[in-house]
């Protein structure tokens, strides 16, 4: 209702209702790249797939680059299509490329499109290989799946071991609270959920961007307490600010009219 009505503010301030839906789209995109950053940023998302598009007309005229082969994988499981990624990384796997970074992405992609077993084997032989790979991701990766599928007792260990590697790690702290609450320890998850917030506050801002989903899983009362200040502004706005504008707006041309 509340934007209803500032799209009638707008369109009335601009006699254009189409640039004033415009603007109301653009001012909420502005609005949270300035702030809590919701929405994915759209450049980055169309170079992403122009990229991949350029990947695949690549390994159609060159179905053995290897390189663009590991690209494409590497962004199919950004986009989640693991199982489109298994199999433009099978042709690498096969070919005998078998380093680190190659087995991570195979053992994510098998992770991902419900391989579990597969996918834990190779990730397991990545650990043996670097266990302390991009940081502990190998250990990241296996521990979320571990979550996933109930296995709190593998998750604890995968996910300790993140910690051992990513001291300041948010996620991991959830995820690892997640499997405590699984294992039957509510009191060990409650603790973590709260020594997640705690890193989460002293982390630098540009950690923190990156970890608030995270941090809000840790306590969700904080966005629903930003959803309830947001809802109350705009409540405000609309009940008082919007009929006062728009009041002043429609004066002059009500006196224009009754101007013989």
């Amino acid at each position: 209702m509340n934007k209803w009505l500032l799209w009638i503010l707008l369109t009335a301030l601009t006699g254009n209702p189409i640039l004033a839906a415009a603007i109301i789209l653009v001012g909420w995109f502005a609005l949270d790249r300035f702030t809590f950053r919701f929405l994915p940023d759209p450049v980055r998302w169309v170079r992403r797939r122009m990229r991949a598009s350029a990947l695949r007309r690549t390994l159609q005229v060159n179905p053995h680059d290897r390189r663009a082969r590991f690209e494409l994988g590497d962004l199919l499981i950004s986009f989640g299509r693991h199982r489109e990624a298994v199999d433009v990384l099978k042709p690498n796997v096969e070919a005998g490329d078998d380093d680190v970074p190659m087995l991570y992405l195979v053992g994510v992609a098998l992770l991902g499109a419900g391989e579990f077993e597969r996918g834990e084997l190779v990730i397991g032989e990545a650990m043996e290989r670097d266990p302390g790979y991009r940081v502990g991701a190998l250990w990241l990766e296996r521990g979320r799946y571990r979550v996933q599928r109930r296995d709190a007792a593998g998750a604890r260990e995968d996910l300790q071991k993140l910690l051992s590697y990513r001291e300041g790690s948010v996620e991991g702290r959830v995820l690892l609270a997640r499997a405590k609450e699984a294992s039957g320890d509510g009191a060990g998850a409650a603790a973590m959920r709260s020594e997640a917030w705690r890193e989460y506050r002293s982390a630098p801002l540009f950690i923190r961007r990156a970890e608030r989903w995270w941090a809000w899983r840790a306590r969700p009362s904080r966005p629903v307490a930003y959803a309830v200040v947001a809802a109350l502004a705009l409540f405000a706005f609309g009940r008082f600010v919007a009929p006062v504008v728009s009041r002043a707006v429609a004066a002059p041309a009500a006196i224009a009219q009754d101007e013989p």
